[in-house]
């Protein structure tokens, strides 16, 4: 039996509503490793869930930190982000739950490693991360991609894919080496590839406001990012650092810390602004 009109009218309207409520993509980056960075996807996510948005973390990063951080062996998979990309699988086949309500990862696997390099012969090589992506756009508020520590094909991947960067610096003054390249990197992007990828702005990770140097840093600071740098402060914070070796957020670990309430702040900071 033919589909009525009225089928393809109401189908038609389901994907103009869908169009715009796809999710949110957000690339935490930063070159330098030791920054907070994949602590910083984790536990934003984690809190983003707590408040009731429906989140999915792309764990790019060929290390997989933010995989074994919410308690997931990647040793055991047979399957992540790098088939995802290559074309072996859907994305949506290689996404697992975590213990958070409303909370999923795409894990990266070992495969994820040798990308760079696989990437160089594929077709539409910066974009395949994006296309992977537009399966599950509509399924989730945000999706947040922890980029690896460089600026390689997997980054510019995670760039490509993304509508805002997030990027984490520790307040030292060492931290910001690499900054200048790192917004270098974003301009050939948006200039090259992603004109409308834009900066959602900077957070200050690892703050210790007894070092008087972290002045010197914040105010080093501005100049890169003059009207984006996140209000919230995340502090050096033992807690944080133990989480992951439990495999769990910073919110199933010590909810009560210090690092637990920042990121419970720049989650609500966060969800203001987009």
């Amino acid at each position: 039996m033919s589909k009525s009109i009225f089928y393809y009218i109401i189908e038609a309207e389901f994907d103009f509503v869908n169009f715009f409520i796809m999710a949110k993509v957000i690339a935490v980056v930063n070159q330098k490793g030791g920054v907070g960075k994949t602590t910083t996807a984790v536990n934003l996510g984690a809190y983003l869930a707590e408040h009731g948005k429906y989140v999915l973390l792309v764990d790019l990063d060929p290390q997989a930190n933010a995989t074994s951080g919410l308690g997931i062996d990647y040793s055991s998979l047979d399957k992540g982000v790098y088939e995802a990309i290559s074309g072996e699988y859907l994305l949506r086949e290689i996404i697992h739950p975590t213990d958070h309500l409303g909370y999923r990862i795409a894990p990266a696997t070992p495969a994820l490693a040798g990308a760079n390099v696989e990437l160089v012969d594929m077709t539409n090589r910066e974009f395949r991360l994006s296309e992977a992506l537009l399966e599950v756009r509509g399924d989730y508020d945000v999706i947040l991609i922890d980029c690896p520590p460089s600026l390689g094909l997997l980054t510019v991947n995670g760039l490509v894919a993304a509508d805002y960067i997030l990027i984490p610096v520790q307040a030292e003054y060492y931290a910001l080496e690499g900054l200048s390249q790192l917004i270098g990197t974003i301009n050939l992007v948006q200039e090259n590839l992603k004109p409308e990828l834009s900066i959602i702005g900077a957070v200050i990770t690892m703050f210790d406001k007894r070092l008087r140097l972290t002045d010197q840093v914040m105010q080093e600071l501005y100049k890169y990012f003059p009207d984006k740098i996140f209000r919230t402060v995340i502090p050096r914070n033992v807690r944080l650092t133990e989480a992951p070796s439990h495999g769990k957020s910073i919110h199933h670990y010590d909810p009560a810390s210090k690092g637990a309430k920042a990121y419970q702040k720049l989650a609500r900071e966060l969800l203001e602004i987009i």
